[in-house]
């Protein structure tokens, strides 16, 4: 079972960049990075809150299960 983080998909369909994203959410670039590349162990409510905020989605257009079968 998998936890796949497809931010980069809502970066592109909201034409906007992950430092414009960082800065507009109040974490570091390397920070969301770490996010956006699926190496992040937890995530913060109060981020994933401020990612669908910005984005304007919902988490499960960010977070999406995948099986490993």
């Amino acid at each position: 079972m998998a936890i796949i983080i497809e931010l980069d998909v809502m970066l592109a369909r909201r034409k906007m960049k992950s430092t414009e994203l960082a800065e507009l959410i109040g974490i570091t670039p390397q920070n969301l990075s770490v996010l956006r590349s699926g190496r992040a162990k937890a995530i913060r409510f109060s981020t994933l809150d401020a990612i669908c905020l910005h984005l304007q989605c919902s988490p499960g257009d960010i977070l999406v299960h995948k099986d490993d079968k």
